[in-house]
């Protein structure tokens, strides 16, 4: 395995199911990125349901135990001091939607927040989870810095979607969602993206797969990086990869200072 670049260079993809995305270009997209890690959500899968391999890459699977369900999985070049899974709190980590590996000089969060579902049926539950989940993370911050990535189900303001007005209240959009991502950055956190792209509009990293609106580039931005304080000096560079099919989202990328 290769040692770090001076410049490391993270992906965070939600792969809406990386059986199917595997059948998409998976592996040829993954090779273009070249990155040193990459964190996916979505992988509906248990590690045993797949017969492919990622050479050159230590792997961490945390699965939902609902089959096809949720997921989540790191793809690491070097090996991190130490991987946990889940919050640590029953209630919490039934859908494999957290995977934590430790490295000299940070911790990486993957993270693949609850959908609060049409209606906001589940908004309740997602306002709990997102509480223990903020409250890890500045835990995780206080003693190195702390990068978290994935898809947070939540567009933050209305330059982060196409059609604000039309879905406000709807879930991703909802204010509740949205001042909860403003307690996370409040907990000393930056949106790495926005602080080096503050006005630039038609950044999106999910299209319905209705009304040709990947096409059309009506999306939403719900997949993040956010660096804890002590790390915002090392963002060179985030990047929106919207060229890159597979999923119902693109991969983006973290270039970061080492």
């Amino acid at each position: 395995m290769s040692e770090w670049r001076n410049l490391m260079k993270l992906v965070t993809w939600n792969v809406n199911g990386l059986r199917a995305c595997m059948n998409k270009g998976f592996k040829e997209s993954m090779e273009k990125l070249d990155a040193d890690i990459i964190s996916i959500q979505e992988t509906k899968m248990q590690r045993e349901q797949a017969s492919f391999d990622f050479p050159g890459y230590y792997e961490y699977w945390n699965s939902a135990v609902k089959k096809g369900y949720s997921g989540t999985a790191i793809f690491s070049r070097i090996k991190p001091l130490s991987v946990t899974y889940g919050l640590g709190i029953e209630e919490h980590d039934q859908e494999g939607r957290v995977i934590t590996a430790e490295y000299d000089d940070f911790y990486l969060v993957n993270v693949y927040t609850p959908n609060s579902q049409r209606e906001l049926a589940r908004l309740s539950y997602r306002m709990a989870w997102e509480d223990a989940f903020q409250a890890y993370c500045e835990d995780l911050s206080k003693k190195k810095t702390t990068i978290v990535c994935g898809d947070m189900n939540v567009a933050h303001e209305p330059i982060d979607l196409k059609n604000p007005d039309s879905n406000h209240h709807n879930a991703g959009f909802s204010d509740e969602e949205r001042q909860k991502l403003d307690a996370f950055l409040a907990r000393g956190f930056v949106d790495s993206f926005r602080m080096l792209y503050p006005d630039r509009e038609g950044a999106y990293t999910w299209w319905s797969y209705m009304f040709k609106a990947r096409e059309r580039n009506a999306g939403w931005r719900i997949d993040y990086f956010l660096v804890s304080e002590a790390g915002r000096d090392k963002i060179r560079d985030v990047t929106i990869m919207n060229e890159i099919m597979g999923s119902d989202h693109c991969p983006v990328v973290l270039e970061y200072g080492v």
